[in-house]
């Protein structure tokens, strides 16, 4: 993609995704696929949601990082990771920004941040087919954009 397509994509990505979105996360379990449905915010090519780590999800995000996402003419590989409890003070900027975005519901008995075991899940995006009005955006998630 030339340096226009990638600002495009960027402002796309941001205008669909930089708010509460609901996305579908697959994951695999010995090669058997896993989909579901999560609330998630994007940023800076990764998705973020906060979910609990004894979830399937995350006991298979352990054992196979390896994720695909989907929703609104979007579809992607990535990376997924645990960074850790909402209240760590390596994501209190962060935190405080899903608490915002998640504000309609994270407060409403869906997340206990007293719990140990909720975490924030980041997944990185590596690879990724957006479409907008009959173009296509093939997207490199990885590459260096400051050059």
């Amino acid at each position: 993609m030339d340096k226009e397509d990638i600002i495009k994509a960027q402002e796309i990505m941001a205008e669909r995704f930089g708010h509460d979105s609901l996305i579908s996360v697959a994951t695999a379990n010995e090669e058997i696929p896993h989909v579901r449905i999560v609330n998630s915010y994007y940023e800076n090519g990764s998705f973020y949601t906060v979910t609990y780590a004894l979830s399937n999800k995350m006991k298979q995000i352990t054992k196979n990082s390896k994720v695909a996402v989907c929703g609104e003419w979007f579809t992607a590989h990535g990376i997924g990771e645990n960074i850790g409890h909402p209240c760590d003070e390596r994501n209190s900027e962060l935190a405080a920004k899903l608490r915002e975005v998640f504000s309609q519901w994270y407060y409403n008995g869906h997340t206990d941040e007293s719990d140990p075991n909720t975490c924030i899940l980041r997944i990185r995006l590596t690879d990724g087919i957006l479409f907008n009005h009959g173009t296509r955006y093939d997207i490199d998630f990885t590459a260096d954009r400051t050059k």
